[in-house]
């Protein structure tokens, strides 16, 4: 029997599935209802082509749960970034249109002939380390907004404003020594006080989060200076596993830290990498800043050989 690929494209509604030869001629196509029998009807229907690898589109984002189960049942998928089969369509000869199966299609096209395409992987440590990640990020950005709601109230209430750094405990107290002369203000009060509860109620879910994302870090046995829950949950959330990379020069091409050449003529010049994954970068960027500041820290002692070196200091040294 003829290996095959078979490319899916998923969506929150629906799954379609195209499978084709080594030739990449289409041998069969199926469309499935996203639901608990998903996984099922495609397995039974791909038993007819028992050599066979599934090519997921963004196993990592929307077509997660599919990759997942496929993996639980034995299967061998691969990931197939979002990109790769746009460059197929884009590529492709003849009228093709963009729908479900011509995009499936150019999944598995993609998986069958793009070296860089890497093996879906079942959901370890890692992967409870990015929900609690993200869990704290959406925490944090709430938290953000509540505090520039209060503090635009408390400024409406209070003669010549408050700080901006905001706590609700002070704010609470605050807010008891406000007497409103009129009904506008007492509105202005009243909500200032919703405000404070939800800013408690956000603070103690991110408290709870950052006890989650402690033990999360603590099980997955990583420790260095300077690297603290928080961005070690963001570094091994994002990445998962380090060996995917070839070498240390594409790993730093995708967490954004290696320069870019903007070379014209004789005049040689880099400048500094807004590519790559951001959350990454700038996780990476705090650890250094981190280790910077402390003078017996390997970072500081790096940092004191490249300005030996004659390398120019971007920030003022904290020694």
């Amino acid at each position: 029997m003829t290996a095959v690929m078979i490319g899916i494209d998923p969506h929150k509604a629906s799954h379609t599935a195209v499978v084709i030869s080594g030739a990449e001629e289409p041998l069969g196509e199926l469309r499935v209802r996203a639901s608990a029998a998903q996984a099922e009807r495609l397995l039974a229907w791909a038993a007819a082509w028992p050599e066979r690898t599934w090519a997921v589109e963004g196993a990592g984002g929307l077509g997660h749960l599919l990759a997942q189960q496929l993996l639980s049942a034995g299967e061998r998928v691969l990931d197939v970034q979002p990109k790769l089969g746009a460059r197929v369509r884009l590529l492709a000869t003849g009228n093709v249109n963009k729908n479900d199966p011509n995009d499936a299609r150019s999944v598995a096209v993609a998986a069958l002939r793009s070296p860089g395409v890497r093996e879906a992987r079942p959901d370890d440590n890692a992967a409870v380390l990015k929900v609690w990640s993200k869990r704290r990020r959406d925490l944090a950005s709430s938290r953000t907004q509540v505090v520039c709601r209060l503090h635009a109230v408390l400024c409406e209430l209070v003669p010549g404003g408050v700080p901006k750094k905001i706590i609700a405990a002070h704010a609470d107290r605050l807010l008891g020594s406000i007497t409103p002369p009129d009904a506008v203000a007492a509105a202005r009060r009243e909500l200032a006080a919703a405000l404070i509860e939800d800013l408690r109620r956000i603070d103690g879910h991110l408290g709870e989060t950052r006890k989650k994302l402690d033990a999360a870090v603590r099980a997955s046995g990583t420790g260095l200076f300077g690297v603290g829950p928080v961005i070690a949950a963001t570094i091994i959330g994002e990445i998962r596993d380090v060996s995917r990379f070839k070498n240390r020069d594409r790993f730093a091409a995708y967490n954004g830290t290696a320069p870019i050449e903007v070379s014209s003529g004789q005049r040689k010049v880099n400048r500094l990498s807004r590519r790559g994954n951001r959350r990454v970068n700038h996780a990476i960027h705090m650890a250094a800043v981190t280790q910077v500041r402390q003078p017996h820290s390997e970072g500081r002692a790096y940092y004191d050989k490249k300005l030996t070196e004659g390398k120019p200091a971007r920030r003022p040294s904290a020694s």
